[in-house]
């Protein structure tokens, strides 16, 4: 179950439902149920609905009854988000997010009981609210929650708390999740996801293809201010121009956001997997700026390339990744970003250690062996525990849905541990150090508090 599901979309939640959907099916039999919308801001109805079938899958579609409204969107945002409010708030500003298709969940609830387990992707969605609700005895969740408001409205913990199974894309999600809804009783378990690395990828041919010439960092996904884009606009041309080094900006991805009219600064559009893995081959560094991600599946694709990442520090996962990868660098602000940009575009020894650590966190991570086992042991696990009777918490009562007394839920998630998840234990004989690479030390300015600028390893 995920809210829209096509070849051609790639998403992260959507592309991650579809891999994990064809990677299961080469063992059990799969199904996809989604709604006909194509576009993520309207939910509009464009695929058809029925069934089709996408090689190994059949796909179900069905239609969303009404197109999102971003004006009424926006204002019951606010009001969740941001002010005292009521269960029933909570549940209308559902609605207004959609994908809202009644059709959908009346499907859940009335073939539950033909499949053995239903993953529902995306917690904040309505499929996976009502969905779960419909058919918790069987339903594993996979919440790509990201720690955004969203994650303090008080729907959500009895989701949490209801399910079968949690498959968490990092340690940050998974303890976010606990933090806000108490669920460590629940079998979870951090898998993420993998991804087709070719083998063929090639540099050379994406520049000549897009007529690329000279050094570049690459930016691939939606260009969109929610992923840090118009930060990194800034922060980049306010690099050049201090700089005034020829290192160009690659922008793969649709965009939403005017882009610089800069000559360094390139938009390519939406691309090929392969022209995307022939980038990542030749880049200097794939640059990660947002603010909000449950797991970055490019920056997993760059580390298996052996492609060093500067990421955002203001998010917790994407500098949890780093640090537990020890294949990337990242920045708070522009000196960091300045300072960090810099290092790992000059200092090709740095640059190469990050990236050979990057190779080695993929394969011990993220190829996938490694996901295809964390699935199947998930389902054995829950198939030789003793039946459950799928309850879930009820709702409150009509009265007490309508009283105003809920918190924001920005107010809860300010009250949630922030940072990186600790370093997971190790389960075996370590074969590197931790902390930076040979190099990684090299180069790097010094605050006058002795901390390396360009690691942050001591926070």
């Amino acid at each position: 179950m995920v809210q829209r599901y096509g070849a051609d979309i790639n998403g992260g939640a959507e592309l991650h439902a579809r891999y994990i959907a064809e990677r299961l099916a080469r063992k059990h039999e799969v199904e996809v149920l989604t709604t006909c919308a194509h576009d993520y801001v309207t939910w509009r109805n464009e695929y058809p609905a029925g069934e089709e079938r996408l090689g190994p899958l059949l796909v179900r579609r069905f239609e969303v009854s009404r197109e999102r409204d971003p004006d009424e969107f926006g204002r019951k945002s606010f009001a969740v988000f941001e002010t005292p409010h009521s269960i029933t708030d909570e549940l209308a500003w559902l609605d207004a997010e959609g994908p809202t298709s009644p059709a959908l969940v009346a499907h859940i609830k009335r073939h539950a009981s033909s499949y053995d387990y239903l993953y529902f992707f995306s917690y904040r969605y309505h499929h996976a609210y009502h969905g779960v609700r419909a058919a918790a005895d069987r339903a594993i969740l996979v919440p790509t929650a990201e720690r955004d408001p969203a994650i303090g409205l008080g729907i959500f913990p009895p989701i949490f708390r209801g399910v079968r199974a949690v498959m968490y894309n990092s340690h940050e999600e998974r303890a976010m999740i606990h933090a806000v809804a108490g669920n460590e009783a629940v079998p979870g378990v951090v898998v993420g996801v993998g991804s087709e690395i070719p083998q063929n990828a090639v540099a050379e041919r994406f520049r000549r293809t897009y007529d690329i010439r000279g050094p570049f960092v690459l930016y691939v996904g939606r260009i969109d201010e929610n992923k840090g884009c118009r930060e990194l606009f800034q922060f980049f041309q306010q690099y050049l121009f201090n700089q005034r080094r020829p290192l160009h900006l690659v922008l793969a991805g649709k965009a939403l956001l005017p882009i610089p009219d800069h000559p360094l600064v390139r938009h390519v559009g939406f691309i090929s997997d392969q022209d995307k893995y022939d980038a990542l081959a030749g880049c200097e560094a794939l640059i990660m700026p947002s603010f909000f991600e449950s797991l970055s599946m490019v920056a997993i694709e760059a580390w298996a390339l052996g492609k060093p990442v500067l990421a955002n520090a203001r998010c917790d996962v994407l500098q949890g990744q780093c640090l537990r990868s020890n294949a990337g660098l990242f920045y708070a602000d522009y000196p960091e970003f300045a300072e960090t940009l810099h290092i790992l575009t000059s200092n090709r020894s740095l640059s190469q250690a990050l990236g050979e650590n990057g190779r080695t966190y993929f394969r011990d991570n993220y190829a996938w062996p490694v996901i295809d086992a964390k699935y199947d042991a998930t389902l054995q696990q829950l198939r030789n525990a003793a039946p459950t009777p799928g309850a879930i918490e009820a709702l409150p009562g009509w009265i007490a849905r309508h009283r105003g007394t809920v918190p924001p839920g920005r107010e809860i998630l300010d009250a949630l541990p922030a940072g990186p998840a600790p370093r997971p234990a190790a389960t075996g004989p370590r074969t590197r150090p931790e902390g930076p690479p040979r190099g990684a030390r090299r180069g790097m300015r010094q605050r006058r508090s002795g901390r390396p600028v360009a690691t942050r390893q001591g926070r």
